[in-house]
């Protein structure tokens, strides 16, 4: 189900196993003026969830932050065809079924604007991920560049986030630091997401990031 987190943004939670640990993905709904809808990164739409969104508004904008957030692009672009279908560059070759599938606009021309914005985190090539604010929540959107594990864990995804950096805190994990090719374009994009007066991270792996979210941001981002 989709559960609110603020005024016009609210999330649902997918479990599943990979690579034999259990782990959780983060789908996020924003509610746009004339009650469009952008659906960030997407997980499996149960008929419950459906429901929810038609009473919400319209699904205008599916969107993959990067190039692993993918997997359940095609069911939500079938389910609302209709809808524009966004990636980042370079999807398009891994998923050429995604007919509909276009790059991310340039973030000074995205039709999003102004209550949403998004931005390219330079330097990692593996995951080319886009990094959003939604501005009326002071909401700060990202997937898998910083990640915080907090709830209770089965042993093994324990064993992981303890391996990876991210129990208990917000960082980058370790897996996502030796991917970076350009650890000067990194610093570039981490001073410019900072400049955003977000006051929440939603995080694409577990946690929703309340208090402090800021220096909590700008110590992980410390790494580049």
């Amino acid at each position: 189900m989709l559960e609110p987190i603020d005024k016009n943004i609210w999330h649902a939670v997918h479990h599943f196993v990979a690579y034999g640990v259990p782990i959780t993905s983060r789908m996020t709904v924003v509610c746009l003026p004339d009650r469009k809808l952008l659906v960030h990164s997407p997980i499996p739409l149960t008929g419950e969830m459906r429901a929810q969104m038609d009473a919400l508004g319209s699904v205008a904008f599916i969107v993959a932050p990067n190039l692993m957030h993918h997997l359940f692009l095609g069911p939500l672009a079938k389910a609302y065809p209709a809808a524009e279908v966004y990636g980042p560059n370079g999807l398009r070759k891994k998923r050429p079924d995604l007919v509909s599938l276009k790059d991310l606009p340039a973030a000074e021309h995205a039709p999003w604007l102004p209550d949403l914005e998004h931005m390219a985190f330079e330097g990692f090539p593996a995951g080319k991920e886009s990094i959003w604010f939604h501005r009326p929540s002071a909401t700060l959107i990202v997937t898998d560049l910083v990640q915080c594990w907090q709830d209770p864990l089965p042993w093994r995804a324990t064993a992981y986030a303890l391996l990876s950096g991210v129990r208990h805190q917000l960082a980058v994990p370790r897996t996502v630091r030796a991917l970076v090719r350009d650890k000067q374009a990194a610093a570039r994009s981490a001073k410019r997401l900072l400049e955003w007066p977000f006051t929440r991270v939603i995080v694409g792996h577990n946690s929703v990031v309340e208090t402090g979210s800021h220096d909590l941001m700008a110590s992980a981002l410390q790494v580049f």
